[in-house]
Parts: C-alpha cells; structure tokens; sequence
C-alpha cells in the first residue's frame, strides 16, 4: 500500500534546518514584528504504510521571525516528546506524562507567557522556547489527567482560555477553563455515552459549543494498530451550547443531520440566536480509516432558536474548503469576514488547497486568492494591521508549496483585496510539508 500521507509535499521532512537573512520578493510591512509559527505531522524514522496516519504522528514545528521589513530566521525543530528523542538518540528533554498519547502536532499557541505545541485524544501541551526547543509538558499543575485539546478559544475580552478536551480513557469529555494568568479556573464534565473525536469547539458571550457527532473511538481499530476514531453509521449527530460556567445539566442538545466537523470559523449570540458556522464534512473516515476528508467540505450555518429549542442548518457556499480564521477580535461577537483553505475539487485527502478564500457574510460573496498550478496553500492566519484596525485591514499568512521547486514560500496577502500580486513572499530554503495550524505571535514588550 502506498500510504498519501508520506509521499510529495505531505511526506515528512527528515533534517532539522536553520537558514538566515531570506530571501524576500516584494516588501514586508515593518508592522509584521514577530514570529509566525505552523506545526504540523513529521512522520520520524521507519513508518509502516498500512497504519501510518498523520493525527498519530510526530510533530514539527516551522518558524520564522520577521522585523524591520526583513525575515531573520527561519527553523524547524521536532517536539522532543519521549518517542521522538529515543529515535534521535537525544537524553530525553520531557518527563514521564499519565496522558494517553504523547503526540504534539496540531497547533501552536499562546498563553501567559508559554509557548505550547497541542493536540488532542490524552495529550498533554509541551512548552517551547522562543527558539522552538523542547522545555517542558504544562499539565496546568495537575489539573489535566487526560491532556489538552487541538483548540481553545481565548476570549479577547477576559483573556480567559476555553477548550473541550476529551481521552480513550474515558467517555464524554471535559470543558477546561484557563484564566488569563494561565491557571485553571474549572474543569466540568460533559457526559456522553461513549467516546467521541472533539476536535474544536466555539465560543460565544455565554455558551460554549460541544460536538457529539459519529466519528468514535474504536477499540478494535486501536489494537490493529490503526488510528482508532472512525466514522460509526447510524449514530446521531448533535449540538450542545453549554453555559460558559455551567455544568452538564445545563448543556442544551439540538439534533442535526448526520456529519462531521472539524474545524469551527466562529460562533456569536443573536438575541436569543446562537449562530454557528463551520465546515461540514458529509462523512470522514468511513470508507477507509486513513480519509480524514472524503467528501469536498463546505461552509455551513447552524442557527440555534433558544426559546422554541429549535435548529435551522443551511450551506452558505459551494466553494470546497476548510481550515476556516476569523480576526480573533471577534471571536464569540458577530464576524463579517471568514478565511479559508480553498481545496482543489478531487483532492479531497490533501492537507492543503489551491488558494485562500475570504468569504463575506454580510455582501454573501467569496473571493479567491489562486496561487496557480503546482502549488498548494495552507491554512491563512489574520493579523491586523493595527489594534483598532478594521476587521479584514490586515494581512493574510500562508505556507505555500511550489511544487515545481519542492520549495515553501511564506506568502503575505492584503486581506482587505487579496489582490493576485501579494504583499510579500519569503522564499524558505526547504520544502515544509503540508501541515496542520498555525499562528502569528507579536514581540512581546
């Protein structure tokens, strides 16, 4: 069997690389000061094609530290967790962890001054350096036995941390609440009848959003050695907006039509209206256990009616995509603009697509950014051109591969156009492979 996933661009890299002072086509806005950050799978050492599957994999972490109009550095550093330093033959950096996997390879963030790589299903965070060393796991001081989640929210307001977190350990989940100062300030159980991959989640002024849909641990697909959340045919799907500080008595469940979710663009009140809108997958992982995406994903609404206990579900655009970011100012308020992967029809199983979209809730309207032939996007970062800037004034950040070169760009759009001619490109000296998120972090004073 010829496994997609370590072949081309999603094949792993096998070196550690630094490389100074890149080269730049175009201009960096001297604005851009900070470091931009993508981690993603890198398969270390022999792989078995037949149960390789990236969600399983090691992480690696690619960055690059732009200011004053230049693009300093560029690294990418494996996370040392235990498995990864016993193939590099490295002194372990990391302790030992009572989490059920020690994978680190979904996300990249930020919070009271800690740098974390983060995943889901029992794993523990690990702290990085600003050099993208491994320092540490960050269990939160013994508050999370099961690990951490693949996303959080941060409320831009209170500075406040939410995230669903969920184990093979155990059925249902968790919702974790981390105040600004990095302390964890409750832990609620969410009780479901069996086990169920919650890879996101949203935040609204009063509710938190928990899916319950039919992709489900299996036992049996664990001890073949496969990855072992798989689509389960017939079971429900369903929505829960659970109060913020609530418990579980207090989620309020509305049934929807069979599908998956990966990845959420925002969620917001509307009077006594939550609105949801995500990508929804019509199935994952049924037809073979290693698709996480089988059929095109699209942009959907959930609107929620809170006195009649109703829902209304509704597609908003036919354009393939995934991988949706919002300006994080507006996360759990009222969005205009969302920005997505846009997939190439047909190549539903790659981890990156041919363009960014940026779709307009308001004007109902979809503009895509097309890098051509031969190379593939990943997912878009926001960053505001200032503090009180508008919502799509700004910029774009994205990873392109060019497969022509087998070489990575980090491409810099104008969010407001996404005009064909970018802002800046950055050539990086490497292929980075397709990956999975990323994030944009200012110089902190």
């Amino acid at each position: 069997m010829e496994n997609p996933y370590l072949t081309g661009n999603q094949g792993p890299a096998d070196v550690e690389t630094t490389a100074y002072d890149l080269e730049i086509t175009g201009a960096l806005p001297h604005e851009l000061d900070g470091r931009y950050l993508r981690i993603g799978p890198n398969a270390i050492g022999d792989m078995d094609p037949v149960h390789y599957h990236p969600f399983m994999a090691s992480g690696m972490v690619h960055g690059l530290r732009l200011r004053d109009g230049q693009a300093q550095w560029y690294r990418n550093r494996w996370v040392r967790v235990p498995s990864v330093s016993g193939q590099l033959g490295e002194v372990p950096v990391l302790g030992a962890t009572t989490a059920a996997h020690d994978t680190a390879n979904t996300h990249v963030i930020r919070h009271a001054g800690k740098l974390m790589a983060v995943s889901e299903a029992g794993a523990l965070p690990v702290v990085l350096d600003e050099q993208l060393a491994t320092v540490s796991y960050n269990d939160f001081e013994g508050k999370l036995p099961h690990g951490y989640a693949a996303h959080s929210k941060r409320d831009p307001n209170t500075g406040e941390l939410f995230a669903v977190t969920y184990s093979a350990a155990e059925n249902g989940g968790q919702l974790v609440v981390v105040g600004a100062d990095g302390a964890v300030t409750g832990v609620e159980r969410i009780e479901i009848d069996d086990k169920p991959m919650i890879h996101d989640t949203a935040l609204t002024a009063n509710h938190v959003v928990i899916y319950d849909l039919p992709v489900t641990f299996n036992p049996d697909a664990a001890k073949l050695g496969f990855y072992p959340y798989v689509w389960q045919q017939g079971r429900r799907s369903r929505i829960g907006l659970m109060p913020r500080y609530g418990t579980n008595a207090d989620i309020r469940w509305f049934e929807i039509e069979p599908c998956f979710v990966y990845h959420t663009a925002n969620a917001y009140e509307d009077g006594d209206r939550v609105v949801l809108e995500a990508f929804r997958h019509e199935r994952v992982f049924d037809s073979a256990w290693w698709k996480p995406l089988e059929v095109a994903p699209a942009l959907w609404r959930w609107t929620f009616d809170l006195k009649a206990g109703t829902v209304h579900s509704e597609q908003i655009d036919d354009l393939a995509g995934e991988f949706p970011r919002i300006d994080e100012r507006r996360i759990g308020a009222e969005h205009r603009y969302s920005y997505g992967v846009a997939l190439h029809h047909g190549e539903v199983g790659n981890l990156a697509g041919r363009g960014i979209a940026k779709h307009d809730r308001v004007a109902k309207t979809t503009q895509v950014h097309d890098f051509g032939p031969s190379r593939f996007a990943g997912e878009a970062v926001f960053i505001p051109r200032a503090n009180d800037s508008a919502e799509d004034d700004g910029w774009l950040m994205s990873l392109v591969h060019d497969g022509e070169r087998d070489r990575t760009d980090l491409v810099v759009l104008d969010a407001g156009t996404l005009s064909a001619e970018p802002v800046a490109v950055v050539h990086l000296p490497v292929r980075v492979p397709a990956g999975f998120h990323g994030e944009w972090f200012p110089t902190q004073d």
